[in-house]
């Protein structure tokens, strides 16, 4: 038993010292792990139910900064000097998101009715469900003072949208930027914020030209570059076929006005959505083309290659096309996020340092959330630093094997295709599985046919797309770039019509229902450890970032309100009903999504069955056991109606401002002034109700949307 004994205690210093060593060996990397404190601090920041003071907020980080001083200082000892260190990044991060908040804060629109609005055209947005969007600068709206303007309003206009620095006039509906869909789902109102977005609204008028003073100089610029951006994007449009102009504009520009509903469903089926999104890729591929291009130029001339450092002027080139980019995308926050990695990749270059490395990755991901603290909280950021970490730490592990000596050409081009398929399916692979569950958490959608379409049409967009796009875009500001954006645009078709096909095979898509929130921090710390833990340890990581995958789910709510109590949906077996499927779609099934539910191929027909609606009423006659109805419009009812909604509910809803009757007794009735307070509800078959406002909590953002 003494020799057991002695045994155990020897394995168990056996296990202690290797793990000692193994933490010890992180010391030598410990920068690595700066961006991710940095993102908890401003992650804890934008998680919180109340707004802190800024002297709250800057607290923890000159406690910790000064902490980590102190122990450099005594010479404590380097471990606790490392997590020193990385307890103020935290604090710091914590301090720059509340910073941020604060020089972004401006007035919210309140909800205005049919109300007159003068100002400039800023940008062209993203078109919505009902048509294209403008982003004005307003002089004047309605009644509202000058101090309680917002700087921007986004509005869907009913004809084609006025170009960028058109001074207009016109009649609209102006209220808040919406709150979440759900409880617990995308705040809208909180991206709409570091947007600079203080109100949302329908153009009821056509836009017309007016006077106005003029603007001031910054919006002048801004103006002047949207201006040029938009008459870009149509240019490109117009030199490309109907169906590839618009993908192609939006790659060039940023600006999706000329995208159909079909293409982008097709892409995003396809697991190619990513595409149309200005990001990482888009970034690496214009400045890696204009990097090779550079090197290839300098090399071709002997006399300039033996005294010019051809890899630095190269990088030179590469930071200025990233930078032009930039600037002809109009910068939006995932291309500003991807031309900092890809400046900071250059700037290694130029420093003789591994322009790709994890190092370089911490740098950039450092100066991003310094600057957008806001961003851990959103699906792009985490994306994409995800699964670049991913391929960078497998490219730090990867040891290319030696190369053979006198092998002839045709076996080396054997050898080299056969290598490039192989380490494109790895990276696609990997990259695939570090934002798989990024993936099901936010959008709640697996595209299955997603890897070999991004395997296939990697190469296209790389080798003839980009590069096409690019040089037809330079060559069109003197009108000679139509051939080459044509060539941009039979790539682009083929990927469109590969794109409908697979999007066109049998469970193509799933749908997965999201985790409790809790599951995707963990899940991206689990990827974190993974790739910047040195050393066997790492795959200790690889429970963690599965949790999303693996967290179980709870039922699914019987039954959902939108935000304003005038629409509803119910769970039907392992579909969702909307009581309305004409009205507040884009919630409706945002919500159904995000619990795993489907919607029925006809949702008239599947309503039809689910609910007895009269007037403006409908009442579920089917709701796993719940009684549900609403009274969706602002007119009053009449008793007699009101009494027999009451008699068959157990729940109900009412948009206009009446009292119930005695016959609502024993019945749950929501106000408007629950939903003004509450927002968006879900209900449970154990009775609870879920109302979206409490989980968001009273914060800048929140207060003109019911926080």
């Amino acid at each position: 038993m003494a020799a057991i004994a002695i045994e155990a205690g020897e394995e168990r210093r056996s296990a202690r010292s290797a793990l000692s060593a193994a933490v010890m060996a992180q010391a030598e990397h410990w920068f690595l792990w700066a961006p991710v404190f940095l993102g908890i601090g401003a992650a804890a920041y934008i998680g919180l139910r109340s707004e802190p003071s800024l002297l709250i907020a800057l607290s923890p980080a000159v406690v910790s900064i000064a902490l980590a001083l102190l122990a450099r200082w005594k010479a404590i000892g380097r471990g606790i000097s490392i997590l020193a260190l990385l307890a103020a990044f935290a604090g710091t991060g914590f301090a720059a998101a509340k910073i941020r908040t604060e020089l972004l804060a401006a007035p919210i629109a309140p909800d205005l009715g049919a109300t007159r609005i003068r100002g400039w055209v800023a940008d062209i947005d993203s078109p919505g469900e009902s048509g294209a969007r403008v982003v004005i600068a307003p002089v004047a709206i309605g009644g509202l003072s000058a101090d309680r303007l917002p700087t921007r309003i986004r509005l869907t206009v009913r004809d084609a949208p006025p170009a960028p620095g058109t001074a207009i006039e016109l009649t609209g509906l102006i209220s808040p930027p919406p709150p979440p869909a759900s409880p617990g789902a995308y705040d809208f109102a909180r991206n709409a914020y570091f947007d600079g977005i203080g109100g949302v609204g329908l153009a009821l008028t056509e836009a017309r030209a007016t006077d106005l003073p003029p603007p001031p100089f910054r919006l002048a610029l801004e103006m002047k570059i949207n201006a040029l951006r938009w008459s870009l994007a149509q240019k490109v449009a117009a030199k490309m076929s109907p169906g590839s102009g618009g993908l192609g504009a939006a790659m060039v520009t940023g600006n999706e006005a000329f995208i159909s509903p079909e293409t982008e469903d097709a892409l995003r089926d396809a697991g190619l959505a990513h595409i149309i999104s200005i990001s990482g890729l888009h970034m690496a591929i214009v400045g890696g083309f204009a990097f090779l291009l550079a090197r290839w130029a300098i090399a071709a001339i002997p006399w300039l290659a033996l005294r010019v450092p051809g890899k630095k002027v190269a990088a030179v080139f590469g930071l200025a096309a990233v930078t032009l980019y930039l600037i002809i995308s109009g910068a939006p926050p995932p291309a500003e996020r991807a031309a900092i990695t890809a400046a900071v990749a250059f700037a290694a270059i130029l420093a003789d340092r591994r322009a790709i490395s994890l190092h370089a990755l911490a740098v950039a991901a450092v100066i991003v959330i310094l600057l957008q603290p806001e961003a851990v909280a959103e699906a792009g950021f985490q994306m994409s630093f995800a699964a670049t970490a991913a391929l960078v730490a497998i490219a730090e592990l990867w040891r290319g094997r030696p190369r053979e000596i006198n092998t002839p050409l045709p076996i080396r081009i054997v050898q080299g295709a056969g290598t490039w398929v192989g380490v494109a399916m790895a990276a696609s692979l990997v990259a695939g599985l570090a934002t798989g569950p990024f993936a099901i958490q936010h959008f709640n959608r697996v595209a299955v046919f997603g890897l070999p379409a991004n395997l296939v049409t990697e190469p296209l967009s790389t080798f003839v797309i980009m590069p096409f796009l690019a040089i037809g875009t330079v060559l069109e500001t003197v009108g000679l770039g139509g051939w080459a954006l044509k060539i941009a645009g039979l790539g682009i078709d083929a990927m469109i019509a590969g794109s409908v096909w697979v999007a066109s095979l049998p469970h193509a898509t799933m749908t997965i229902s999201s985790a409790p929130q809790m599951a995707l921090p963990i899940a991206f710390l689990g990827i974190l450890f993974v790739c910047l833990w040195k050393g066997n340890f790492r795959w200790l990581g690889v429970p963690a970032a599965l949790a999303v995958v693996l967290w179980p789910r709870p039922e699914a709510p019987l039954a959902w309100f939108d935000s304003e109590g005038g629409t509803a949906a119910i769970r039907r077996g392992e579909d969702a009903v909307l009581m309305r499927p004409d009205a507040r779609l884009f919630a409706a099934e945002l919500w159904a999504r995000r619990r795993g539910l489907a919607l029925p191929e006809d949702p008239m027909a599947a309503r039809t069955a689910a609910f007895d609606c009269k007037g403006q009423s409908c009442r579920a006659t089917y709701a796993e056991g719940l009684r549900v109805s609403v009274w969706w419009t602002i007119r009053r009812p009449t008793p007699q109606a009101l009494d027999a909604l009451c008699r068959s509910s157990d729940v109900l809803a009412l948009k206009a401002p009446v009292d119930a009757p005695a016959s609502c007794n024993g019945v749950r009735v929501l106000r408007p002034a629950d939903f003004q307070k509450g927002e968006a509800v879900e209900i449970y078959g154990d009775g609870r109700m879920v109302w979206a406002s409490p989980l968001r909590g009273v914060r800048p953002w929140t207060s003109g949307s019911g926080g």
